[in-house]
């Protein structure tokens, strides 16, 4: 019996763990959904910057297809359904030639095709260079994986191509220290971003090992960016960043290689400011004629705000056009301003909330109500104040809080 009561008081959280953890849930589900509350479907908006998208295996085992969250909740309730975050410049497919004989319940007039959708195999369930699903059920610990930025694809850590899992910039507490991973497959084509300061490139703590002695190592912490042009050596444990020459490399043409020198020019390491329209490069090189190195690229881990730098000259935007990269200069395509933009949604939804409930009451009951919940708050806070916030609060604590305001009301009355 003394086990059972031991067995409960583990398994107890205060009112205040109870209520943090359950808003934590709920602005979680809030960024993935953008804020969307999944009444319509968003098919009439056309292709979204970005937005929650839905594979539907039931519907479409061939992983060819996505369904916004209204359509994922209303048209396939029931039905094995992946959840594959967010997509870039998707239109809701549901009920269209790829649903055979199935419409969909919220719009039925849609087109046969969404020709400008994307589609990989994370519609089937797969992601990563090894395809293996997530959760994994062979795996018994589930580690988080990584999304590019670039391709959408998820990764493990250990398949991005890197010397170690050191090289993921983290802080002490094991956080990501980057806003956007760029993967080993979609390196290549990005490799022009070596052209810019190492400044756009997470910074990553690698340690390092120097001989002092024959019998003493010397280890320290040595900051790098991953990414960049400064790369680990190959051919011992210690980190070598070589001095790289301010002249880029050429090929036969006499034109310059990317992906094979630092960013050296003078004009981009003084560059601070946030890059905008300009009929000036700001790399100081034509990417349209410069031959791109195809050698097998590093994945990049990039910082905060990394794309503001970009070069916007219209050498550049062609040269993103060409490669399918142009969304890299859309603010609203970034995770950080989809959630940020979720985060408005959700305060402007629980305000429009509270004034509806306002409104459709007197002035008399509004002003009661008011009072009530300002009362409330108070009886609370001065409750807990002298409340050890170690233990848990009781049904018992509950009832002395109104008793208390009860006893308030009967005083002022």
């Amino acid at each position: 019996m003394s086990d059972a009561f031991e067995e409960d008081g583990e398994n107890t959280v205060s009112i205040g763990e109870f209520l943090q953890d359950l808003e934590e849930q709920e602005l979680e589900a809030d960024l993935v959904l953008g804020g969307d509350e999944g009444k319509e479907c968003t098919y009439s908006k056309g292709y979204m910057k970005r937005q929650a998208i839905f594979s539907c295996l039931t519907c479409t085992p061939n992983g060819n297809a996505g369904v916004c969250t209204a359509c994922s909740l209303s048209c396939h309730d029931g039905h094995e359904i992946l959840e594959l975050w967010t997509k870039r410049n998707f239109r809701c497919d549901c009920g269209n030639s790829k649903f055979g004989e199935f419409f969909c319940k919220l719009d039925a007039s849609k087109d046969v095709e969404n020709t400008k959708n994307s589609y990989n195999h994370n519609f089937k369930g797969s992601y990563c260079t090894c395809g293996r699903p997530y959760p994994d059920p062979d795996v018994e610990d589930q580690l988080e994986n990584l999304q590019c930025c670039i391709c959408e694809d998820w990764f493990h850590e250990e398949h991005l191509g890197l010397e170690s899992s050191d090289m993921v910039p983290r802080d002490d507490k094991g956080e990501p220290q980057f806003e956007d991973l760029i993967c080993q497959g979609c390196a290549t084509v990005c490799s022009f971003l070596k052209l810019y300061p190492d400044s756009i490139f997470a910074p990553v703590q690698q340690q390092t090992t120097t001989n002092a002695s024959e019998d003493k190592e010397v280890v320290e912490d040595a900051p790098l960016t991953v990414g960049s042009s400064k790369e680990l050596s190959n051919g011992s444990s210690s980190v070598e960043i070589p001095v790289t020459d301010n002249s880029p490399k050429e090929d036969c043409n006499g034109k310059a290689v990317l992906g094979e020198y630092a960013a050296t020019n003078t004009l981009l390491n003084q560059c601070n400011t946030v890059a905008g329209p300009s009929t000036k490069c700001v790399v100081g090189l034509n990417l349209l004629e410069a031959p791109i190195s195809l050698e097998k690229s590093k994945s990049m881990f990039l910082s905060k705000d990394w794309r503001e730098v970009l070069c916007r000259c219209p050498n550049c935007i062609e040269f993103y056009k060409q490669k399918g990269l142009v969304f890299l200069l859309d603010k609203e395509d970034t995770i950080a301003e989809y959630e940020q933009m979720a985060k408005q949604k959700r305060a402007q939804h629980e305000q429009d909330q509270s004034a509806e409930l306002l409104n459709n009451l007197g002035h008399v009951e509004k002003m009661e109500v008011l009072t009530g919940i300002a009362d409330l708050k108070d009886e609370i806070g001065t409750y807990l104040a002298s409340f050890d916030p170690s233990k848990a609060v009781t049904s018992a604590d509950v009832h002395k809080i109104f008793e208390n305001l009860a006893q308030k009301r009967r005083r002022m009355s």
